[in-house]
């Protein structure tokens, strides 16, 4: 069961970052988020691809806003761990994440982030995000 619907995590993204370049929440779908980071060439590295940071941004903002669909606003809950595997080069465009919780406890939380480019079904990226939950949430 989510807390929080889309149209409530983007207001949370939003707000958290004022003036960023934030990615859209297009899903929220159970223990499940869908975001979108729209592309450009200032996401782009040599080569004529999409730059690692964008990648690990767009996988850690997916966990969070999975978990804060889970748990509530809770904008404290941080970043303990994020491991990411470059599968393969990603074009320059739109990049969407779909990040699912594996494991949601009281301290933490675990997310599984598969990382594609819009209108492809391979991956580019697969991340594994841990999450420290503050007590003041439970």
């Amino acid at each position: 069961m989510t807390v929080l619907n889309a149209e409530q995590l983007q207001g949370i993204l939003s707000s958290s970052f004022a003036g960023a370049d934030v990615a859209r929440i297009e899903e929220v779908d159970g223990d499940t988020v869908l975001l979108c980071q729209e592309v450009n060439d200032r996401h782009g590295r040599p080569g004529g691809t999409l730059s690692g940071p964008t990648m690990m941004m767009l996988a850690d903002t997916a966990a969070w806003m999975a978990i804060l669909a889970q748990i509530g606003p809770v904008l404290l809950a941080v970043t303990t761990s994020l491991h990411i595997d470059f599968l393969r080069k990603p074009d320059l465009t739109d990049l969407m994440a779909r990040a699912t919780i594996l494991k949601l406890g009281r301290k933490l939380a675990v997310v599984d982030v598969a990382l594609f480019s819009r209108g492809h079904s391979e991956l580019v990226a697969k991340a594994q995000v841990t999450y420290s939950i503050p007590s003041s949430a439970s």
